[in-house]
C-alpha cells in the first residue's frame, strides 16, 4: 500500500503530545501489550455505563487537556503530501486517518447528515483522556467521552508478538477500525452495549465485529478517497492475517493455554476475518450489522 505521492495532507488531524508527560502518575491499564483485545472494550464500557467496571474511576482527570489546540510537533510542518506518508511513519498515520475521514465524510453526506471530524491522538507512555488514564499498553482506542482516537505508535513495533506483520495496511486497518468506532457512536450504536460486555454473542463482541467491517468498508473505497493508491491483495491478506492475530481465541490460546468463550470481548479470530472480508467485498456499511441474528 502506498499513497499518492501528491495528495495534500491535513496534518490538524492529528494531535501530537508524544514526549509530554500528560497523565503521569495516572492510573495505569493493560498489560503484556494485550489491551487491543482483552482491555479497550472495559474502557469504552465503562465510560457508557458509567458503573466503573474493573478499570476504577475512568473519569477522574489529572486537569490537563489532551487533544485540543493546535498540533505541536513538526507534523504539521513534515507532514504535507503523500511522498511524506510514504517516508515517515506519523506522516504515514496523517494520510490515513485523512482517507478514512474523507470516506465516512461522504458516506454522512450521502445519507443527509453531518460527519464530525475527530482527531487522532499521538503520545508516549501514558495519556490522560476523556475516559480517563491509559498507558501506552491498552494499545490503540478511541474514548467515546472526549471523541478522539489515542495511539502510541510503539505499538505498531509489537504486533509481531500478535503474530501479525507490522505493514502500512495493518496501520491502516487499525487505524479503521477505531474510526470506525467514532462513526458507531455518531450513530448511536455504542449506547447499545450497556453492561453486556463479554461472551461470544454480546454486544460488545457485537460491536467490535461491525468495527472491523467498517474498516473493510473503508479498504474498498480507500483508493477513491485520493490519497491511497496500489492497495494490492497481499495489502488485505495481511489485514485478514492481522484481524486473525488478535482474536479472542487466540489471545486466549496462546496467554493462557485454553480458551474461554464467556470472556471474550472482541471475538473470535474467525469472526473478525469474516466480518473485515463482508465490509471489504461488499464496500458497503450497510452489510455491516452485527446486532441482528447470530454472528
Amino acid at each position: 500500500m502506498r499513497f499518492r505521492r501528491g495528495a495534500r495532507l491535513d496534518p490538524g488531524q492529528v494531535t501530537d503530545v508524544r514526549g509530554s508527560r500528560v497523565g503521569a502518575g495516572g492510573l495505569a491499564v493493560g498489560g503484556g501489550g494485550l489491551g487491543l483485545v482483552v482491555l479497550v472494550v472495559y474502557l469504552l464500557v465503562t465510560v457508557l455505563s458509567g458503573n466503573g467496571g474493573g478499570l476504577g474511576p475512568l473519569d477522574q482527570l489529572q486537569g490537563e487537556r489532551v487533544g485540543q489546540g493546535d498540533t505541536p510537533s513538526s507534523i504539521s510542518q513534515d507532514c504535507k503530501t503523500g511522498q511524506d506518508a510514504n517516508e515517515r511513519e506519523d506522516c504515514r498515520i496523517v494520510a490515513v486517518v485523512n482517507s478514512v475521514q474523507k470516506f465516512w465524510d461522504g458516506v454522512f453526506q450521502r445519507s443527509g447528515q453531518q460527519y464530525e471530524f475527530v482527531d487522532t491522538v499521538f503520545f508516549t507512555d501514558q495519556v490522560n483522556t476523556g475516559c480517563g488514564a491509559a498507558s501506552s499498553q491498552v494499545g490503540p482506542f478511541y474514548c467515546p467521552r472526549d471523541k478522539l482516537v489515542y495511539i502510541d505508535l510503539g505499538f505498531f513495533d509489537e504486533l509481531s508478538r500478535f503474530g501479525a506483520n507490522d505493514t502500512v495496511f495493518v496501520e491502516s486497518y487499525v487505524l479503521a477500525h477505531e474510526y470506525g468506532h467514532h462513526v458507531q457512536d455518531q450513530l448511536g450504536i455504542l449506547d447499545r452495549i450497556g453492561n453486556d460486555t463479554q461472551g461470544p454473542e454480546s454486544r460488545a463482541v457485537r460491536s467490535e465485529l461491525q468495527a472491523d467491517c467498517y474498516a473493510g468498508v473503508w479498504a474498498a473505497h480507500a483508493v477513491e478517497t485520493g490519497f491511497v493508491v496500489d492497495l494490492t491483495q497481499q495489502d488485505i491478506n495481511d489485514g485478514l492475517d492481522a484481524a486473525a492475530a488478535i482474536g479472542d481465541d487466540r489471545i486466549q490460546e496462546k496467554a493462557q493455554g485454553q480458551v474461554n468463550p464467556e470472556t471474550w470481548t472482541h471475538g473470535s479470530s474467525e469472526q473478525r476475518r469474516r466480518w473485515f472480508s463482508r465490509g471489504y467485498e461488499t464496500g458497503k456499511p450497510a452489510a455491516c450489522d452485527t446486532f441482528t441474528g447470530s454472528i
